[in-house]
């Protein structure tokens, strides 16, 4: 994998995948439609920002490259990369409980307060990535 050098693209599973964290200086691209939605994406070095319909669904510091990214009621799953442990916010359902998976070790329990938001910390190791899975429980 790497960086997504078209800063966001629709897969053929119906996916998107989006971020460069290999760029120094900050590069947006806006209106990309999936499926009725517009996203937004910003993304460089220091942090990556997704945006559907202008409501946040993620970001991270520093930057990353997410792949595979699919968001639902039920939740949301993705593989992150980037060259160091990285923090992920997700914007989610507010006030709901979901379960965390990274890399197939269940890390627990997690509420979101009234803004919906998720906050992860993700160790991405040697290999420069992390597969996360976040359900609704």
């Amino acid at each position: 994998m790497a960086a997504v050098k078209d800063l966001i693209t629709e897969n053929a599973n119906g996916a998107i995948s989006f971020g460069d964290y290999e760029l120094e200086q900050k590069t947006k691209k806006s209106d990309f439609e999936v499926r009725g939605d517009r996203y937004k994406v910003k993304t460089f070095r220091e942090s990556t920002r997704l945006e559907r319909n202008d409501a946040l669904v993620y970001e991270s510091e520093p930057g990353t490259a997410v792949h595979d990214f699919v968001w639902n009621e039920e939740g949301v799953s993705f593989t992150v990369e980037c060259p160091e442990d990285c923090q992920v916010v997700l914007g989610l359902t507010d006030e709901a409980t979901y379960r965390v998976i990274i890399d197939g070790r269940d890390t627990g329990m997690m509420d979101t307060g009234r803004g919906g938001k998720l906050v992860l910390s993700i160790e991405v190791g040697e290999s420069g990535q992390a597969k996360v899975e976040v359900i609704r429980a």
